[in-house]
């Protein structure tokens, strides 16, 4: 009966630790995307201004959909969304 005892624990000991690695793998993504959210709302609000000084109407706002498309693409969410509102002006 002690056998059984050692073998359950050695295996919650390996799911335990198998848990901790998967929630610091999700806890790296979600921080990524936050860093990548907020650098890209903060690159909007720059280049908008930058467009403005210019004369160039062409501003998109900062929005939960280009906040999740930022977080999500990276820079090449950022360019998409200014590549749209150029398409627009064509």
């Amino acid at each position: 009966m002690e056998k059984y005892y050692g073998i359950a624990a050695i295996g919650l000991i390996c799911l335990v630790v198998l848990l901790m690695g998967n929630m610091k793998q999700k806890a790296g993504m979600i921080s990524t995307f936050v860093l990548r959210a907020f650098a890209g709302a903060l690159g909007i609000c720059v280049v908008n201004e930058i467009l403005k000084s210019q004369g160039i109407a062409v501003a998109p706002g900062i929005n939960p959909v280009t906040v999740l498309t930022v977080g999500t693409l990276g820079i090449s969410g950022f360019a998409l969304i200014y590549g749209l509102f150029f398409y627009r002006l064509l």
